[in-house]
């Protein structure tokens, strides 16, 4: 059985090698699109564990600085520094923005974090390169996927930045590389107004004088208690505190919302990557599909091209059993040379795709049984057919 499945494919040779270079560029795409999954759960991951926090302070009735809008006084880290139990508490706001510098720009997630101490939670954990910020305004940390290199001045709104240090995999839930900035200067960066906006309320405030004086005032209330505002406290607890009570007496008597990093791991995936993995496992599907008809097409086809020899196979007395062998044979070896041109495909791509892609060996062994049983069924109408040859047309014309 093994010489007739092996004998065929040598005869086809070519046509196997071209349906398996086509069916291992899908399978490559399959393990691609896993990988990039991974690499989403990875990416929320590495942003909770670097922070360094064990507990995540936001606004009542929310869900954190990444899910929804979480808007607390930048104040109530020093209630929250009191607690007992509590290590370090440090304010931190998030904003994602366009950004550039003199050569190229790109799309990144803003920190601002408390400066002078980077022990604090929210910190980078380790720098590749340079030094932490430690003056109060105009410095930065960039993550090296950002592109920004030591020494760049960045432009964030209408101020200059100089990238004084660089970290490794600091990134936002979505993949965005991170650039850490001092708290002021995030907060005034978040709710800075442009040059043309100042003018048209000056404008709108010179042609009302009688309502002028509570516009302003208004006005500038709004933005001081704006720039007042972080998203989150990031909490440190010391070793042997109780996280529960901590946790507990925060949300009774700050009236906030507490999560430890277990929780917020699971709002990520299940609140920010939910609809990301609903739409790969989609693909996954529409893939496996249209992998089971190339795989059903070409058996089918490499079958009606030996009928006649099959028909032979049945008149000197070979048993069903080794012709439905023979085919499924050729469907299993046809799926193994497409998952191997696959798995080389997609590990030589994933460095070079945008996100962050994550490769893991479990996940390859699944995609290998996959593969092969997705083989095993397209070969069944192959069998099928083959399985109702009559053995008279061997001496047919």
């Amino acid at each position: 059985m093994i010489s007739l499945a092996g004998r065929d494919i040598l005869h086809a040779w070519g046509k196997f090698l071209f349906t398996g270079l086509g069916l291992g560029l899908l399978i490559g795409v399959t393990l691609s699109m896993a990988g990039v999954y991974r690499g989403m759960v990875e990416d929320g991951r590495a942003l909770i564990q670097a922070s360094g926090a064990d507990l995540w302070v936001v606004q009542q009735d929310t869900l954190g600085p990444f899910a929804e809008p979480s808007g607390l006084r930048d104040d109530l880290w020093r209630n929250i520094a009191a607690l007992e139990g509590v290590a370090a508490a440090a304010n931190v706001t998030y904003m994602t923005l366009q950004i550039h510098s003199d050569r190229h720009e790109s799309r990144v997630m803003l920190v601002g974090l408390t400066p002078g101490d980077n022990r604090l939670p929210g910190w980078p954990r380790f720098l590749l390169a340079g030094r932490h910020i430690s003056r109060g305004h105009y410095e930065a940390v960039a993550d090296i996927a950002s592109g920004f290199h030591l020494g760049e001045t960045l432009k964030i709104k209408r101020h200059h930045y100089t990238v004084v240090g660089l970290t490794r995999r600091m990134v936002s839930p979505s993949g965005d590389p991170m650039v850490f900035i001092p708290l002021k200067d995030a907060q005034e960066a978040q709710f800075q107004k442009d040059n043309d906006s100042i003018i048209r309320q000056r404008h709108r405030t010179a042609a009302n004088p009688v309502l002028s004086d509570s516009r302003v005032q208004t006005a500038v209330n709004a933005l001081l208690n704006n720039q007042q505002q972080v998203n989150a406290v990031l909490v440190r607890l010391q070793p042997g505190a109780q996280r529960t009570r901590i946790a507990e007496h925060i949300r009774r008597w700050q009236r906030l919302q507490v999560y430890d990093n277990q929780q917020m791991e699971r709002i990520l995936v299940g609140k920010l990557i939910a609809t990301a993995a609903r739409q790969i496992g989609l693909f996954l599907v529409i893939l496996s599909l249209v992998s089971a008809t190339i795989v059903a097409f070409i058996i089918y086809t490499l079958t009606m091209d030996k009928i006649r020899e099959i028909a032979v196979l049945k008149l000197i007395g070979t048993r069903n059993r080794t012709i439905a062998g023979m085919i499924l044979q050729q469907a299993l070896a046809l799926g193994i040379i497409g998952f191997v041109i696959g798995k080389i495909a997609a590990t030589f791509a994933a460095p070079h795709f945008p996100k962050y892609v994550v490769l893991l060996p479990r996940d390859s062994i699944t995609g290998l049984l996959a593969v092969l049983c997705i083989c095993a069924l397209a070969s069944l109408v192959a069998i099928r057919m083959a399985l109702k040859v009559d053995p008279a047309e061997a001496l047919g014309g």
